[in-house]
């Protein structure tokens, strides 16, 4: 399997990189910022993919597909929403190449070939969708609208990062229309409580729900709710956001129904998303210096089985063995890999697996035939045992639960040891500098205080939690009065 990892306390950058590529889930691709992502990686985020879409139309959503090019007089009709984006759009000017006279079997720009009006590849799809609305809402009858896209989008990046920060990314973008300020607000509070199940759920990592101060709202919202997980290293990751937008997009697309009473009224709006990032979040939250740790709900591969044998003859009869485990494990729901290649040897496929963080692997050889044996070793904890092949199913169907409950414990733990409560800006600057994770503590409630916080500390508000109560107290940078605690940490 090549070279070791460089270690995450070496290294904790260079780790992640080595990992992502390494493990065959993604790399760099000759488009500068735009990442590959690889069969292994993709069969992740399908994974993720199902059950996002499961319970995104339990809740009531149904999937559509809108363009990706917006015309630039709609992107900026709703103006903080153009500005929010603006520095990290790619625009197309022109819809035709030339051969170059100069240059015989080159290509130009034709210059005869610009367009009338530039279009936006979307960064996010709110100006198209909601000019879309506008045809499909007359009456109270006609909302509300729930749709979800499943889609990429383009925000043009100087610094990348496989799956935490390119230029091209995967996302799913949710965008509701309501009758009234509070269903939208219920929107928004839901849909920041599926990602939070999804997260703790299937991904077993941890997240606090919160809204965003003003400064670090999406652009366009009345309200930003968000979840926020911690890695390994002490930085905060963004895992998903829900925003409640008010009238802002209906009013700039002037998007209006007709009321019961037969008033009317700018219909309220919600946007919602999560993107390839959780790939990033999952490798961040549970992996190794061995590689890949991955939670068995989202595993491509439950459990690789591994034979070893000399001879042809002993193949045969373990993988006749082998087939009837399997069998009974893929009748349970459970994914399973025989890995009978000859080309590489047990030690290497080993390795393999270790790094690509399958859950569970079997070996069997002639020996655990006549015993009627398996070495069975988890990857979470590296334990293995021998056990009966005629408790083999069972064992393995709660093996898998043990091991996502395991991962999430041990996620959990990390995450509360790392919320610290801080009174002054030097019990700030401490945790910040060498502990690392989330700081509670109070803030006056000014931009500008967040401001120079950020400068001198390059930490940031994660998130206003929900779950913590009004404190009366005093800010940590100003001393100024304040009745509530916030997250502060630095972020991906």
């Amino acid at each position: 399997m090549g070279s070791k990892l460089t270690s995450r306390s070496t290294d904790y950058s260079k780790w992640y990189n080595e990992l992502v590529v390494k493990a065959d889930l993604a790399e760099n691709s000759a488009v500068r910022g735009c990442m590959v992502i690889k069969p292994y990686g993709y069969a992740i985020w399908e994974m993720m993919q199902k059950e996002l879409d499961r319970m995104f139309k339990e809740t009531g959503h149904e999937n559509a597909y809108f363009p990706l090019f917006v015309p630039k007089s709609l992107f900026e009709a709703e103006e903080k929403n153009a500005e929010g984006f603006a520095k990290e759009c790619a625009v197309v000017t022109h819809y035709r190449l030339k051969t170059d006279p100069e240059n015989p079997g080159k290509l130009i720009v034709d210059p005869n070939a610009k367009l009338e009006e530039e279009l936006v590849v979307r960064p996010t799809s709110e100006a198209i969708i909601w000019n879309t609305y506008k045809g499909w809402v007359e009456s109270y009858r006609d909302l509300p609208i729930k749709i979800n896209q499943w889609a990429n989008v383009v925000r043009w990046e100087m610094r990348t990062r496989l799956f935490l920060r390119t230029a091209e990314f995967l996302w799913q973008e949710g965008h509701t229309a309501h009758a009234t300020k509070q269903e939208a607000i219920e929107e928004s509070e839901l849909m920041q409580q599926v990602y939070a199940d999804f997260a703790q759920n299937f991904m077993a990592m941890p997240v606090i729900k919160g809204v965003k101060s003003e400064s670090e709202r999406f652009a366009g919202a009345d309200d930003t709710y968000t979840i926020e997980a911690l890695m390994q290293d002490g930085k905060a990751l963004q895992a998903g956001t829900s925003h409640f937008l008010g009238q802002n997009f209906a009013k700039a697309f002037d998007v209006k129904y007709t009321s019961k009473e037969g008033k009317q009224e700018y219909v309220w709006s919600t946007s919602w998303g999560v993107s390839t990032r959780l790939m990033g979040g999952l490798i961040m939250t549970h992996s190794d210096d061995l590689g890949l740790v991955l939670p068995p709900k989202l595993a491509p591969i439950q459990v690789a089985i591994v034979p070893i044998y000399k001879t042809e003859e002993q193949l045969q009869a373990i993988t006749e063995k082998v087939n009837v485990i399997a069998d009974e494990l893929k009748a349970k729901g459970i994914s399973v890999k025989f890995d009978n290649r000859d080309t590489h040897k047990p030690g290497w496929k080993f390795a393999e697996y270790e790094l690509k963080g399958v859950p569970v692997r079997i070996a069997i050889g002639a020996r655990d035939l006549e015993n009627g044996t398996l070495e069975v070793a988890r990857r979470d904890t590296l334990e293995k045992q021998s056990i009966q092949q005629s408790d083999a199913v069972e064992l393995i169907e709660q093996l898998l639960k043990d091991i996502q409950e395991n991962l999430w414990k041990r996620a959990l733990e990390y995450r509360d040891d790392h919320i610290t409560y801080v009174e002054t800006f030097e019990e700030f600057k401490e945790v910040i500098e060498n502990k690392g994770g989330f700081v509670a503590a109070h803030w006056d409630g000014t931009e500008a205080t967040e401001e120079k916080i950020k400068e001198l500390t390059k930490a940031t508000i994660r998130c206003i939690p929900l779950e913590f109560k009004e404190e009366e107290g005093l800010c940590v940078f100003t001393g100024k009065s304040s009745n509530k605690r916030v997250l502060f940490a630095k972020a991906y």
